[in-house]
């Protein structure tokens, strides 16, 4: 009786001590588990956290932000200022041609209101040819000697801008302010000989006054401002010019008898 007693309770201790280690095994796996699924969503979030930066590198489309729709963006909240730079950006010859032409209106009318008898009229003939004259001719032209200045002179020291100020006093000066006379004076049915007279009568005393003033307007233009602004800025240093220019083109012609 003794020994079966033993027997028993021996059986029933490794019955005991087998469900523990089962029990135990079964506690180990399910930490071993949950371990293994924190790491795995760990894992998933770090990918998650990356997953933004690959995609703007591999998915960039017509939708992601650039520099020229930050300006375009920028310049559209800016107004009529914003409105007048994107055009200069995208069409600069035509929108340095219209402002040309503008300005070109405004100091001839300007001239004939200081001018203009109590009784008189406006000239509206004349103010038209001033405005294709500042369109098709003065715009133009701003454009090309500009930057062709800016690519055989591209630096802004001292040196080079007084340079550039004598190439316009020497040059582009002379020979525009030659074509607007000759210019104004054939469509006003001048002949040859008379636009010529005109010349040898207006062309010196103009350029005596133009050195006193272009020299200080090209040398801020050509120092402060930059290439793709710089005709705005000689258009609107030219307003007053342009108000002594029309009055000594609208002078009569000179007598040839």
């Amino acid at each position: 009786m003794g020994s079966n007693n033993l027997r028993k309770a021996c059986s029933s201790m490794c019955c005991r001590l087998r469900l523990y280690e089962t029990r135990l095994l079964v506690t180990r796996v399910a930490n071993f588990t949950a371990e293994a699924k924190s790491l795995a969503k760990y894992q998933q979030w770090r990918a998650y956290a990356r997953f933004p930066t690959h995609l703007i590198k591999k998915t960039r489309g017509p939708n992601t932000f650039s520099p020229s729709r930050s300006f375009s963006s920028s310049a559209s909240k800016a107004g009529f200022l914003g409105w007048y730079l994107s055009n200069l950006q995208s069409r600069p010859l035509i929108t340095k041609s219209i402002s040309s032409s503008l300005i070109y209106i405004a100091s001839d009318l300007t001239s004939q209101v200081i001018t203009l008898p109590p009784s008189g009229s406006f000239d509206t003939t004349r103010t038209f040819r001033m405005a294709v004259y500042g369109l098709l001719i003065l715009g133009p032209s701003q454009h090309l000697w500009f930057n062709f200045l800016s690519k055989i002179l591209p630096k802004r020291d001292v040196l080079t801008t007084l340079k550039k100020t004598f190439m316009g006093q020497a040059i582009y000066g002379p020979c525009i302010t030659t074509v607007f006379f000759s210019y104004n004076a054939g469509l006003q049915g001048e002949s040859g000989h008379e636009i010529v007279a005109r010349l040898k009568r207006d062309l010196l005393p103009t350029f005596k006054s133009g050195v006193m003033f272009w020299p200080i307007c090209d040398f801020f233009t050509f120092k402060f401002i930059p290439v793709h602004l710089q005709p705005l800025v000689n258009s609107s240093c030219s307003y007053l010019w342009t108000i002594y220019l029309t009055y000594m083109a609208s002078l009569k012609k000179v007598s040839t008898d």
